[in-house]
This record gives C-alpha cells, sequence and structure tokens, in this order.
C-alpha cells in the first residue's frame, strides 16, 4: 500500500537546467553576482525571481518563514523588504533582528542563501515603499493589522471599504506600521546545483573590510 511517504522520493530532484559557473571569475563583492544571477533568473521567465523565503525567530526561539518580496538590493549589499509592525514578522524583527532571505530559481538548478541583521529604515523611506504599492496592498495596510483574525467577508470587505475611502480624501495617507527593513548580510551563499550531485558552492563571509569568498563542499 502506497503511503505519503513514497511520494516525495518519486519525486525527481533538481530538474533545472545546470548553469555553467566559474567561481574563479565571481566578483569580490556577492551583490554583483546575486543581481547576475537574478537577471539571469528573469531573463530565462523565472516568475516572479525577487520572491525569496524570509526566515525570523519568534521572542520563544520558535522559527519562523514565509514568502515575500525584495524589493531593492543596495550597492552596499543590503536586502529591503516591508512589512507591518504588527505582523508576525514585524514583531519578530523588531524583538530579534537576526534572519535569512533564501532565493531558489528551479529552472536554472540555483539558490542563493542570506543570513544577517535586519535593521529599520527612516520613516520617510518607509513611507515612500508605502505610497509606491499597489492600491489593495495599501488598503488592505491601513484596514487592519497582517494576520490579525476577522469573522465573516462582509466584516473584511467593510473595513477594506473604509480604508479606500481614507485614501480617496488623502492620496498621501500612510499607514504608521509600515516598515521596509534592510536585511544586511553577514554571509551569503551561492549554489549551483548539477544533476550529477556536482553542486558548486560560493561563500562570501562579511570581514571588517571587505567579503573574503570561500568554495564550500557539495
Amino acid at each position: 500500500m502506497q503511503t505519503r511517504r513514497d511520494e516525495p522520493g518519486a519525486v525527481p530532484s533538481i530538474v533545472g537546467q545546470a548553469q555553467d559557473f566559474d567561481w574563479a571569475s565571481a566578483p569580490d563583492a556577492p551583490h554583483e553576482l546575486f543581481l547576475r544571477w537574478l537577471r539571469d533568473a528573469t531573463n530565462a521567465g523565472v516568475p516572479e525571481a525577487h520572491a525569496a523565503t524570509l526566515s525570523t525567530v519568534d521572542a520563544d526561539g520558535l522559527p519562523d518563514a514565509r514568502v515575500l518580496t525584495v524589493k531593492d538590493v543596495s550597492g552596499d549589499c543590503g536586502f529591503k523588504i516591508a512589512t507591518g509592525d504588527e505582523s508576525p514578522k514585524g514583531h519578530q524583527l523588531l524583538t530579534n533582528p537576526n534572519c535569512a532571505l533564501t532565493f531558489y530559481w528551479s529552472p536554472l538548478a540555483r539558490a542563493v542563501r542570506v543570513r544577517g541583521t535586519a535593521q529599520r529604515a527612516t520613516a520617510a523611506e518607509s513611507a515612500t515603499d508605502f505610497l509606491a504599492c499597489h492600491p489593495q496592498t495599501r488598503a488592505n495596510a491601513l484596514a487592519a493589522p497582517q494576520s490579525s483574525t476577522f469573522s465573516t467577508d462582509a466584516s473584511r470587505d467593510e473595513l477594506i471599504r473604509q480604508a479606500q475611502a481614507a485614501m480617496e480624501l488623502d492620496p498621501g495617507i500612510v499607514s504608521p506600521q509600515w516598515t521596509v527593513w534592510t536585511v544586511i548580510p553577514k554571509s551569503v551563499e551561492f549554489w549551483q546545483g548539477d544533476p550529477n550531485r556536482n553542486h558548486q558552492r560560493l561563500g562570501y563571509i562579511r570581514t571588517k573590510t571587505a567579503w573574503d569568498k570561500q568554495r564550500l563542499w557539495p
């Protein structure tokens, strides 16, 4: 009798088209390589290539994770994300700013791991980001804290309607809870998968003045 335990093993792994990766010619700074890989993923038609899994830890030490959009990557290798302070991830980042980001581009058999600390942006930067969001995203953020509970669709829709009305009266209204965070990496790892399991891994470790590159065993 087949069980669900049999199913994961029956699913093929590393089915993407492995890419050439010359680690010796990798740039000195990881953000340059990340942007190159991101462009490769976008050009290859990878859906939502800027999506990543953000991993955090709550006040009890329990890990948490969710997929979100990385909004930008700065020249000093800062990965920018945004959330409401009253959301679970907002609370967790405020309590413990240590976090990680994971990108996975299956069609290219590539992944990137980022480990570091999140830093809050200024209120002005957060407000600018909020106003650039999709109108429905802004309405949702203004209506109620993310992940808060509600009883019926009607009650939800009424709160959103009220938020949309407030936006019509004041197009510049900003949720005071909306915050941009910049994940400052302590390490960045690039993984190029291979169907034969001869994976290539390159790690960048931040030092006081630069980045130390290290090849990692598969």
